[in-house]
Order: C-alpha cells, then sequence, then structure tokens
C-alpha cells in the first residue's frame, strides 16, 4: 500500500467533474492560431520571417496571461428599489458573535450588498479584546460553500420546512396522547433568547401535558427535558472545579497577571478555553519591556504553546496525572505541607523530574 499522499485542488478534481478533466488536458483555454499570425499553410516547407515570428510571441504571451486570468462572465441588474443601508461598492459593518460549540469570538463582520465577506476581531470585547483565531477568520467561507445542505435532512433524504414541522408535530400529538418523555438534545446555547425558546417556549408547550381519564384520574403524563452535549465536553473541568471551588463552573484565566505559568497537556494558546483571550492576556506577559512570565510546558506532542514554553517536557499521555502530582508533591514540600503520596516516573530519559522541580519553585516564588 502506497503511503503517498493525495491532494485535490478543489472539489471538481475530487469529484471529476467533466468541465475540469476537459481544461486540465490542455495548457491553455483555447488553441493559437498559428496559421493566422504566420500566414503559411504548410509550416515544413517554408521559412518564417523574423517579424512573423515576433507577432506570433507576441500573441502566444498575450493569450497565455489571458488564459490564466479568466474569470466567469457575472451578469449584475441594479437594485429596482435600492435598500437605504445599502450603498454599492461601500461596505457595511456589523457586531456579531461566532459560537461553534467551541470557538468563541467577538467580531466585526464586513459585507457588500448584504453579503459578509470577512471577519475581523472585536476591539471593543472585555473577554476576546478583538482577537480571532484562524478558524473564526476563515468561518465566512463556510457560507459560499457549494457543498453545505441547501435543505432539510429527514432520515437522510433532503426535504423541506413544512414535511419537518408535519412529521415532528405528528410525533409529538402520539406522545401527548400516550404519555412518554420528549427529549431535545442540541450542542451548547449561548443566546439567551434561543435558550429561552428552547426552555420555554412552544417545545415545552406541546409536549408538557397531563392525560386524564373519563373519571378525571391521571392516566399518562408527557415530560420534556432539554439535554446539551458537545463534541469537545468541558465536563470534565466542570466536575473538577466543582469539587475544588465548589462551583461547577468553566473557569477564566487572567494569564496577563501570572509571573508564572505551567500548563500539562493544555494548548490554551490555540485550542484550551477560550484561546483568544489567554493568548492576548499571555502575550501582555511575554513582553520584555513591561516584564517577562515564565512558562513551563509538559506536553506529548509538540504543540503552539508548548513551541513558546521556556522549558518544554515531552512525556507520554499516561504520564500526565502523574507529572501533575509530582508538581504538586514538590510545591508542597516547599510549602512545608503534606504530599499527595510518592510520585515518580518509570523512566525519566527527558530530564522530566528536574523540569518539575525547575516549575515548583517558580510557581513557590510567584
Amino acid at each position: 500500500m502506497s503511503n503517498n499522499k493525495i491532494y485535490w485542488r478543489g472539489t471538481e478534481e475530487l469529484t471529476k467533474d467533466p468541465e475540469f478533466v476537459k481544461s486540465s488536458e490542455k495548457e491553455f483555454s483555447e488553441e493559437l492560431p498559428i496559421e493566422q499570425f504566420l500566414g503559411k499553410n504548410d509550416l515544413d516547407a517554408t521559412n518564417t520571417s523574423r517579424r512573423d515570428f515576433l507577432k506570433f510571441m507576441g500573441f502566444g504571451i498575450t493569450a497565455a496571461t489571458l488564459a490564466a486570468c479568466e474569470a466567469p462572465v457575472v451578469k449584475s441588474l441594479p437594485y429596482v428599489v435600492k435598500p437605504n443601508e445599502v450603498m454599492p461598492g461601500i461596505a457595511n459593518y456589523y457586531t456579531s458573535t461566532y459560537f461553534d460549540g467551541y470557538d468563541f469570538a467577538s467580531v466585526m463582520v464586513k459585507t457588500r450588498e448584504g453579503r459578509p465577506i470577512h471577519i475581523e476581531g472585536n476591539k471593543n470585547a472585555t473577554l476576546t479584546r478583538g482577537g480571532v483565531s484562524a478558524r473564526v477568520n476563515s468561518s465566512v467561507l463556510s457560507l459560499y460553500n457549494t457543498k453545505r445542505y441547501q435543505a432539510p435532512m429527514m432520515n437522510g433524504v433532503a426535504s423541506d420546512w413544512a414535511a419537518v414541522d408535519g412529521a415532528v408535530s405528528t410525533v409529538l400529538n402520539g406522545v401527548k396522547a400516550n404519555g412518554g418523555n420528549v427529549r431535545i438534545l442540541s450542542s451548547t446555547i449561548i443566546s439567551p433568547s434561543s435558550e429561552k425558546f428552547a426552555e420555554m417556549g412552544d417545545w415545552l408547550g406541546s409536549a408538557h401535558s397531563v392525560a386524564e381519564d373519563v373519571e378525571g384520574q391521571v392516566s399518562a403524563e408527557t415530560t420534556f427535558n432539554h439535554v446539551t452535549y458537545d463534541a469537545v465536553s468541558a465536563s470534565g473541568i466542570r466536575s473538577a472545579h466543582s469539587k475544588t471551588h465548589g462551583k461547577e463552573v468553566i473557569p477564566h484565566y487572567h494569564f496577563e497577571k501570572a509571573k508564572s505559568v505551567v500548563s500539562v497537556g493544555a494548548d490554551f494558546l490555540v485550542n484550551w478555553i477560550n484561546p483568544l483571550s489567554n493568548a492576548s492576556g499571555y502575550g501582555k506577559m511575554r513582553n520584555p519591556g513591561t516584564g517577562m512570565s515564565r512558562h513551563f510546558q509538559f506536553e506529548t506532542t509538540l504543540s503552539v504553546t508548548g513551541s513558546s514554553a521556556d522549558v518544554r517536557g515531552a512525556i507520554k499521555p499516561s504520564e500526565q496525572g502523574v507529572v501533575t502530582g509530582m508538581i504538586y508533591n514538590e510545591v508542597a514540600r516547599l510549602a512545608g505541607a503534606a504530599s499527595a503520596g510518592t510520585m515518580s516516573l518509570a523512566s525519566d530519559d527527558n530530564g522530566i523530574a528536574s523540569k518539575v522541580t525547575e516549575a515548583a519553585k517558580s510557581l513557590w516564588a510567584n
């Protein structure tokens, strides 16, 4: 089996679109009319003058340039009644929030004639401080992806909203009549209006009911619950903080105030708990003019955060808990407190123990 990777220039090449295959077989989009410029039908038996040769070369270079710059013809029609907020050629900006269940950012959206074309950070945002990641910045491209769903899907088949609403209503009415449980599964919702609709809107009104028989006795009761599930879950962090701080929350870290940072497996500049805010605060304390924080990173694969660390220790995923315990014990020793038991690595080829000691001293000093 070959290990060579295959790269496609676009979905047209992947799906082997006939037009793409036809155009890829030719160097230029159209044939060069050699006979017209050379004026010779029998090229093998004639000579080409210098003037004809220069004319042909000039045309060839021009044709090649034009062939590389060809673009589809777009026919635009002017507004019959132009919206007041739209001025052709002049961009409008709108503040918005981007959230896909993982990445979050307060953004400014640049639009032209009502179409979003660029995303940049909102510098007035107190949480993200005007930062955007590559994923947030490029998310505008998904709006123009021809492969995205053009209609709602039902049982794997394209449908329409009227049919979907009718099917859902039929099922809900059946549950109400017979009694049962209704569950709505979604990713985390941060919009207050959307959350209110999900919890208290028509879903609850149509699903939560009590059915009574002819004697007035409760025969069936329908209950409703909204369940949230994220592909990248933060439930472990919430459970940990519930045990350590008494609140089941996701923390927000002020890296701009930290003089010593120790991370075990957390790529906090790119992929861990609000990386935009983390990166902004981290950058302020990594400025030689205002004071340099000390950064220790213990991780398995090299991450963006690890590449920015002052001291990096390469560990196995199975060693993360042990290294965390070693850091705790070393800080406890410096503080004169009890340790969490004996913690040590089976082998220490990368000098992790000495790096743990250095990290603990930095933490205790700050």
